[in-house]
């Protein structure tokens, strides 16, 4: 059999890179509740204004929603969102920001009707979103991936066995601080999206991990001899052409809407992006060397 590189017996430095990788996102994390809020909190989760308009005179596009949001950050130097399209027909669009005065908004109103020819009929809602609001999003954004990852490790746990699933969970945070980072470094907007990148994110990584354990299983039951960590090693070149192909052609597509994608649509595939190589890279260099390593450190316990 062709000798292949041990990525098992080389972890060491697999980890060294993975905590380059997650330290900005640990941090961040670590600081909230010292009040050191390092993200860029959007509307839904800090509170702010929101402003809907029906435009049925322009036809929405990425460059009228530039040319939208330039006009609000020149009338009120208050730099928004990205402005989302939205409606049955796609001719309306959603202003968010950080909370504007009165005299703001009316500023940003007359802007906007003057700009595009609306009327007051063409303003659909100009409000303010409370932080409660933004609370009980934070909390459901912790709720769901709690819920998910324990989840995982009771099936992972029952499908293979304990000391896979721990490894298993600790990729997964592994790749959430991955895309909390890019959250961080690029100030992307902390909104929504996060919660479907997040969860999106979980399944594709567990997925990876799975295929990987799932060949480490089948080569344990024809190869009793040989150690756990030589046979963990195999499997992961075995499947390493399946993983890669699957990666590539997931960020192919992915890559695309960026590319081609309206700004909203860039902040919501950017971090989708690095968690996915994020995923790819835990399922590959990680998941199984953890594996190896709490098998041997369980099995030590035991004895």
């Amino acid at each position: 059999m062709k000798n292949h590189f041990s990525i098992v017996k080389h972890f060491k430095i697999f980890a060294v890179i993975s905590v380059l990788l997650c330290i900005t996102g640990l941090v961040s994390l670590l600081a909230l509740p010292f009040g050191v809020n390092l993200y860029n909190f959007d509307i839904d989760f800090a509170g702010g204004t929101q402003m809907e308009f029906r435009m049925e005179n322009t036809e929405l596009n990425a460059d009228v929603l530039n040319e939208i949001q330039a006009l609000v950050k020149d009338t009120t130097g208050v730099e928004p969102n990205a402005p989302q399209i939205t409606g049955d027909e796609n001719n309306e669009v959603i202003i968010r920001s950080t909370s504007l005065t009165s005299e703001q908004r009316a500023d940003v109103i007359t802007a906007m009707q003057e700009k595009y020819g609306l009327t007051d009929d063409d303003l659909i809602s100009n409000e303010d979103v409370g932080k409660t609001v933004g609370d009980d999003l934070k909390k459901a954004a912790f709720l769901s991936a709690i819920v998910a990852v324990v989840l995982m490790l009771v099936y992972i746990s029952f499908r293979f066995e304990f000391t896979s699933g721990l490894a298993a969970v600790i990729c997964l945070i592994h790749d959430l601080l991955a895309m909390l980072s890019v959250y961080v470094i690029f100030q992307l907007p902390f909104n929504q999206n996060f919660i479907a990148c997040a969860l999106t994110i979980l399944g594709y990584s567990i997925n990876a991990s799975i295929i990987v354990f799932d060949r480490i299983r089948e080569n344990l039951r024809t190869a009793r001899k040989e150690s756990f960590e030589s046979i963990a090693d195999r499997s992961i070149w075995q499947t390493m052409g399946r993983t890669i192909n699957t990666t590539l052609t997931t960020l192919f597509t992915i890559g695309m809407v960026f590319i081609l994608g309206v700004p909203s649509l860039r902040n919501f595939t950017l971090p989708l992006l690095i968690g996915i190589v994020s995923g790819a890279y835990s399922s590959i260099f990680l998941s199984s060397s953890l594996w190896a390593f709490f098998r041997k450190r369980f099995k030590k316990h035991r004895v």
